[in-house]
């Protein structure tokens, strides 16, 4: 791997910095879960006590390629100056004026923060030619680059593929850590080895699935995409979600881990409630007798208990998306649950990964903390690509 120590000297130079500062606001532009910020501090703040000018570059939300006030990194910049200890300049432009000014102004040990990177179409542009030339403007600005947005490395554009051409390049401490995790989860990884997997939409997780049954020793399925494979199994699932079109592949996923010995754990009770709704009446009821004017969004706690012995035993555990819409404190039961279960363990030496995304808000908002896990990412869809044996071209780049 190419990492900041091959770029030499540093001190004087302009670095480059791409960061996943996407992190959630409220309606007020107040940071909800500062994890990524304080995630990007370690490479940025190495960078800049190595004397290089270190100019930081990230999206936050899906902007058109257009500016929009809703998605501006401005409510960063304070957090990430209260991190680093250190104040942090702001551009109020991607690669114009401000850009240009700001990063003109700084001294050695300095850091600055371009405004989200998506407010220019040519960052994700799918024409390469017009990626190319966003790219070219942004390493104007810089003498070298440094890969630290895990996040988004799963996708070619241009401050995280096509910019890896123009300047001498590396791989920041955040995505080379990230790197190494995901290796030891897919190169004989300790086993037991167990996955859990919630979340909304089975869909997102089909390729996943399919990749982890070659590898993983149990696949624990939670959150609506559950129910999909409950009705795989020929279950009434009243009107919880589910994804008709995948019934089948469901059905034969089920059947090919009998015949290779690997366990998919089902739910055996769930939390079925009249409407999504934290004040809708529910209760709990067998997997098998949702009633057909419910919706389960919940594991019941038979299936949380199931859930947490598979993975208390286990030496290496994955996990990506909750088992219920624990936003909702009627049904977070089951994911607090699996979260006690990884703690434990974590303090019996496991490996323990939280795949980013919905599943490291959880654990958060739950009152858990980074240190009680092996490993929260940073990335959920980088993560997934990953395990569903996918190039990263963020990384593939850097390597080649």
């Amino acid at each position: 791997m190419k990492t900041i120590a091959g770029l030499g000297d540093l001190r004087g130079k302009r670095v480059l910095v791409r960061s996943d500062l996407n992190v959630p606001l409220d309606g007020d532009k107040n940071i909800t879960d500062d994890g990524r910020i304080r995630a990007s501090v370690p490479t940025i703040k190495a960078l800049a006590e190595a004397g290089a000018r270190v100019v930081v570059c990230a999206h936050l939300g899906r902007p058109k390629g257009a500016p929009e006030d809703k998605y501006s990194l401005a409510p960063v910049v304070g957090r990430m100056s209260e991190l680093l200890g250190q104040p942090v300049a702001f551009a109020t432009d991607t690669v114009g004026d401000s850009a240009k000014a700001v990063v003109a102004g700084l001294v050695d040990g300095d850091v600055a923060l371009l405004e989200n990177i998506r407010f220019n179409a040519g960052e994700t542009s799918k024409d390469e030619g017009e990626r190319a030339e966003f790219a070219g403007q942004l390493a104007e600005l810089a003498d070298a680059y440094v890969s630290d947005g895990f996040g988004v490395v799963h996708r070619k554009q241009a401050s995280v593929y096509d910019i890896v051409r123009l300047l001498p390049s590396a791989m920041g401490g955040l995505v080379a850590a990230e790197v190494q995790v995901l290796k030891r989860l897919t190169e004989d990884p300790a086993r037991p080895y167990a996955v859990v997997l919630g979340g909304a939409k089975v869909a997102d997780k089909l390729a996943v699935i399919e990749n982890l049954m070659k590898t993983a020793d149990r696949l624990l399925i939670g959150g609506g995409m559950a129910f999909t494979f409950l009705a795989a199994e020929g279950y009434e699932v009243g009107s919880s979600l589910l994804d008709k079109d995948n019934i089948e592949t469901c059905k034969g996923y089920l059947a090919r881990a009998k015949e290779s010995g690997v366990e998919i754990v089902l739910p055996v009770d769930v939390v079925a409630a009249s409407a999504f709704s934290a004040d809708a009446d529910h209760d709990v009821v067998p997997a098998d007798g949702i009633p057909a004017d419910r919706m389960g969004l919940d594991i019941g706690p038979k299936s949380a208990e199931l859930y947490a012995s598979k993975v208390r035993d286990a030496k290496t555990v994955f996990w990506n998306g909750p088992m219920g819409a624990f936003e909702m404190a009627p049904y977070a039961a089951g994911t607090l649950a699996v979260a006690e279960a990884l703690v434990e363990a974590t303090s019996d030496g496991a490996l323990t990964v939280v795949g980013g995304g919905d599943s490291a808000a959880a654990v958060r908002q739950l009152g858990f903390t980074d240190d009680q896990f092996g490993h929260i990412s940073t990335g959920g869809g980088a993560s997934l690509e990953y395990l569903e044996g996918k190039e990263l071209p963020g990384i593939s780049i850097l390597n080649g």
